[in-house]
């Protein structure tokens, strides 16, 4: 493997700045790592070689020419297949969309091209969202580089597969239960759930508009502070966007220092259903933090415990809503579209062969939630818990500044394990779901190798809205520390087997 896989982002942008080396020699080496080995990871949907040779050429051209270029100019990132990118197909993981050329960019596409990245291409997901195991893909399974027989997490695995596998140094997801952070837990990556409404929703397609949260993901917490940067800020063609000031997250990254901070460890997060050595490596993570000045407390958010039930209404009728545009009358996949069928057998006959099994769970489960006489039982309680949880954070952070878990209760599990029983699948999120029901922002970073299995272990950090600064604060800290521990490096530079 050549050396410029394995550099970070930022070292990256030093080299290129530094002229040590074309955007043109970084983008190759990571097209051809992406040849080379995504015949079996499967992280990539579409590859758009030609064009992002084309876009490194450009910005070789201006830096030659003395032009400023943003400070990740240069650098490759593979983005999620829910964004907008004109020219390329945009599908959503699912059959129903195979081919759509978007005709406009999403802002986050839009915002990763005027700072000069150069994108390599779409991974995988799960089909809309749906999933915690990319296993729901409308097209094929994205694996785990740590073991090709395990889940890359989901519903972003394509995205964080992409990182851990080499094929790209960032990449960008979308977070509405835990679908960055749970896939950046079990392939030892970094994964970034921000603020909702601190990152534009415009150009992405939806699966749950209060809960959906576009982020970053990297290989470490400078690099996804540095994406941060770019993607996030307010956007006036998205409703849900705040505008305020994006917090230093740069700043917060590089100063890693969490002396006298008060952190706080979830009592309900734990415990029962928890894998012991996931369990094991949070609390020497935790005792890393307090030995670097961090002040330990416990904090109870009994409301938690409602959270999975609480989503799985609030979620599926979200999911119904906007997923009734698919209709077969205005783009995508047409079925029995041949003159002896109504409009409605036509409708109907599409959403049946574009949508998967999962979908089709959600859309039902969703339309019952919101159907007349079931309202008030299901989705106006859902909606009143939901106030709850939000309530607990708001009590938890008078006690904390930050509060922790682990970001998911086990490490990958094998590829097939839970595709015919959806509970236990749903279970992947039981960590993730409060921060999205809340709004509040998240982030999970790698803590070490299960002792139970070799397989990653993610560490979770919550911050109140808006304090996405302290996430990478308390991330960079630990990485910080962990890393001097693991050989000076990363994670993933304990990666071994065919794709170390």
């Amino acid at each position: 493997m050549t050396e410029l896989l394995r550099l970070s982002a930022w070292e990256l942008s030093e080299k290129l700045t530094a002229g040590e080396v074309s955007a043109r020699e970084v983008t190759a080496a990571h097209l051809d790592r992406i040849e080379a080995v995504d015949g079996r990871v499967k992280a990539f949907l579409a590859v758009d070689g030609e064009r992002a040779l084309a876009t490194a050429d450009a910005i070789d051209a201006r830096r030659a020419g003395g032009e400023k270029l943003g400070p990740l100019a240069g650098v490759p990132v593979a983005v999620k297949d829910l964004f907008a990118y004109q020219g390329l197909p945009t599908t959503a993981g699912s059959k129903i969309l195979a081919g759509w050329l978007p005709p406009y960019d999403a802002t986050i596409t839009r915002r990763l091209l005027a700072d000069d990245l150069v994108i390599l291409g779409k991974t995988n997901l799960d089909e809309f969202a749906m999933g915690s195991s990319t296993e729901n893909s409308g097209f094929f399974t994205t694996h785990n580089p740590w073991d090709l027989d395990r889940i890359p997490g989901g519903s972003g695995g394509g995205s964080a597969a992409a990182l851990a596998a080499f094929e790209a140094p960032l990449s960008i997801g979308t977070d509405t239960g835990g679908s960055i952070r749970q896939p950046a837990s079990v392939t030892g990556t970094v994964g970034v759930k921000p603020t909702y409404g601190a990152t534009s929703r415009y150009g992405v397609i939806a699966m749950a508009s209060s809960l959906d949260t576009p982020g970053p993901c990297a290989r470490t917490v400078l690099d996804a502070a540095l994406l941060h940067t770019v993607i996030a800020g307010w956007d006036p063609k998205d409703s849900t966007s705040i505008n305020a000031p994006v917090p230093d997250v740069v700043g917060a990254a590089r100063r890693a220092d969490v002396t006298g901070l008060r952190v706080g460890v979830v009592r309900e997060l734990g415990g029962e259903g928890y894998q012991p050595g996931v369990e094991q490596r949070f609390a020497e993570a935790l005792a890393v933090l307090a030995e670097r000045g961090a002040e330990i407390v416990e904090v109870s958010c009994p409301h938690f415990d409602y959270a999975l039930a609480t989503y799985y209404l609030i979620m599926p009728a979200e999911v119904s809503s906007n997923l009734a545009r698919f209709d077969a009358m205005r783009y995508g996949l047409r079925v029995a579209d041949d003159g002896e069928h109504s409009a409605e057998e036509v409708m109907s006959l599409t959403r049946g062969a574009g949508f998967g099994a999962e979908v089709k769970r959600r859309v039902i489960l969703g339309t019952y939630a919101l159907s007349s006489g079931y309202y008030d039982a299901y989705y106006g309680s859902a909606q009143k818990v939901r106030t709850l949880i939000m309530r607990d954070f708001e009590a938890a952070f008078e006690q904390a500044d930050v509060l922790v878990s682990p970001s998911t209760p086990t490490t990958a599990f094998r590829i097939g394990e839970r595709v015919d029983d959806p509970l236990a699948m749903y279970k992947a999120d039981l960590c993730t779901i409060p921060s999205n029901l809340a709004g509040n922002c998240a982030i999970s970073v790698p803590c070490g190798l299960s002792p139970d299995d070799g397989l990653p272990v993610g560490f979770q950090i919550m911050a109140p809205a808006l304090a996405d600064d302290r996430l990478y604060l308390v991330g960079a800290a630990l990485e910080a520390e962990l890393g001097r521990r693991w050989g000076g490096g990363i994670l993933l530079d304990q990666l071994k087997g065919e794709l170390a």
